[in-house]
C-alpha cells in the first residue's frame, strides 16, 4: 500500500504535545470575526467490470477490495447491504487515516449500526492528511512519491467501480469527521448527482477565519509531516473551493447532519484519540465548535437548513463520532429511502 503513516520518534511527538494552546488560540480568533464566505483475505480485482454486477459477496458479507486508482491501487473496506440493495454509505477517515483499515471499522459500531438496513457501507483505506481532495502537487516535506487525488477517486474511480457490484452511483450518502467533516460536505456541494445526505462530525468547517490556515498546517505537519502549501496554494481558487463557507450556496436543499462538542473533556473513556492528549483533543474540538457555529450562522443567512447537534461537553475522539453516527443514522436512511 502507498498510503503509509510516518512513525513519529518521540522527541517530535513531546514537541507538538504543545500545539493544543496553539489550537486553541486560532479558535478565540474565529469567535471575533463573521463568516467569510472483521476481515477477510482481499479481493483483488484490477478492471472495472464492463456489465454488472459480475460479483457480490452474500448480501451482509465483507469484503476488502483493491480498485483501481490514478494514485495506485486504493483499498476499500465494504460491508455489504443486508438484502443488496444499491444504496450506500461512504464513511471518511480522520486525519491520522491508516493504511490498513478504515477506523470506522475497528474504533466503532458502525457495521452493527447498519447491519439490518440493506445499505452498503464504504470504508475507504488512507489518505492521511488528505482532507480527501485532488492536490496540486505531492507533498515536499515528506518525500510523498505521488500527488493525491482523492476527490477524483471518491466521485469517479470508486463509483464506477462500485457500479460493477451493483452499487449504484446515485444513491448515496458522505459521512466524514474532523479532517474528513468538511470533506464529506464538498463532495456532497460539487457532486449533487452522487450523494444525496452529507454528515459532518467535528469538522472544522470555517478555513478563512484567522489563524485557521497555520492551524491546518501544524496539524497536518504533526499528521506524516505533510505540507499544506501542496494542497492548495493560499487562499487560492483552490483553497476557497474547500472551504465550506464559501462553497455553502451549493448545499441548498441537501439534507445534512452537523455536530460537534465543545471541547471540554468528560471522564467517558476513550477522552482523547491516538497519540493525542487530552489538551490537544480539547483545542482541536474547540476549533470544531467554534468554525461549526459559524459555518451554522452563514447557511442560517443563506437559508438552508440542516440538522444541528451540540451534545456539550466531548473532546476529538472515536466515542464521540460513534455516538454521532447513530444520531444521524436516521436522517441519512431518509434521504436514501426518499
Amino acid at each position: 500500500m502507498r498510503f503509509g503513516r510516518s512513525v513519529v520518534p518521540e522527541a517530535s511527538r513531546q514537541a507538538h504535545r504543545g500545539w493544543g494552546a496553539r489550537l486553541l488560540a486560532a479558535s478565540a480568533a474565529a469567535l471575533a470575526i463573521p463568516t467569510a464566505a472483521a476481515v477477510a483475505a482481499p479481493t483483488i480485482a484490477m478492471a472495472v467490470p464492463v456489465a454488472g454486477p459480475v460479483h457480490r459477496t452474500p448480501a451482509g458479507g465483507y469484503d476488502e477490495l483493491m480498485v483501481p486508482s490514478e494514485m495506485g491501487p486504493v483499498k476499500v473496506q465494504v460491508k455489504w447491504a443486508s438484502n443488496g440493495s444499491n444504496k450506500a454509505i461512504y464513511l471518511l477517515d480522520g486525519l491520522r487515516a491508516r493504511d490498513d483499515q478504515n477506523a470506522w471499522s475497528f474504533e466503532t459500531n458502525a457495521q452493527q449500526q447498519f447491519e439490518n438496513d440493506d445499505v452498503t457501507l464504504v470504508m475507504p483505506v488512507g489518505g492521511q492528511s488528505s482532507w480527501y481532495a485532488d492536490w496540486t502537487s505531492a507533498s515536499n516535506t515528506n518525500g510523498q512519491k505521488y500527488t493525491y487525488k482523492w476527490e477524483t477517486f471518491l466521485t469517479k474511480e470508486l463509483p464506477d467501480f462500485l457500479a460493477g457490484y451493483g452499487v449504484s452511483r446515485t444513491n448515496n450518502a458522505v459521512v466524514g469527521l474532523s479532517m474528513s467533516g468538511p470533506a464529506a460536505l464538498r463532495l456532497a456541494a460539487f457532486h449533487r448527482d452522487q450523494f444525496k445526505h452529507a454528515s459532518s462530525f467535528s469538522g472544522p468547517l470555517n478555513w478563512n477565519a484567522p489563524g485557521m490556515r497555520e492551524a491546518i498546517r501544524v496539524m497536518m505537519l504533526d499528521s506524516g509531516r505533510f505540507n499544506v502549501d501542496s494542497m492548495a496554494a493560499p487562499w487560492s481558487p483552490a483553497w476557497l473551493r474547500m472551504d465550506p463557507a464559501v462553497f455553502a450556496p451549493q448545499l441548498k436543499n441537501l439534507p445534512m447532519y452537523i455536530s460537534a462538542a465543545n471541547g471540554l473533556p468528560t471522564d467517558a473513556p476513550n477522552s482523547a484519540v491516538g497519540v493525542f492528549n487530552t489538551a490537544n483533543a480539547m483545542g482541536i474540538e474547540a476549533i470544531s465548535m467554534v468554525t461549526t457555529r459559524l459555518f451554522q450562522a452563514r447557511l442560517n443567512s443563506l437559508g438552508i437548513n440542516a440538522v444541528y447537534d451540540y451534545p456539550g461537553a466531548g473532546v476529538h475522539n472515536w466515542k464521540n463520532w460513534e455516538q454521532e453516527l447513530f444520531k444521524a443514522r436516521p436522517y441519512i436512511l431518509a434521504a436514501l429511502n426518499g
